[in-house]
């Protein structure tokens, strides 16, 4: 099973998104664009600008644990420009 730790940037909102998922990548990212009441309802331009691919669901929670732990705009911005 492939599982994805992924970063979705609105334009909108000018704000990144962390998550992980062992989903369809591009379902994910539906799901995320629907009205609904998380943190990713308050908008529907939501794009994937990064990803990284893991064997476990574990390795990708930890992943996404990591990311999110240095509360950084920069550090992201940083890991996006890795993956170009």
């Amino acid at each position: 099973m492939t599982c994805f730790t992924y970063i979705l940037y609105s334009r909108l909102l000018d704000r990144y998104y962390v998550g992980y998922t062992c989903d369809v990548l591009q379902e994910r990212l539906r799901k995320h664009n629907t009205n609904h009441k998380g943190y990713t309802g308050k908008s529907n331009d939501w794009e994937i600008v990064c990803s990284e691919n893991y064997a476990s669901k574990t390795e990708a929670y930890s992943r996404e644990r990591e990311i999110k732990s240095k509360k950084s705009r920069k550090y992201i911005e940083y890991l996006i420009q890795q993956k170009k």
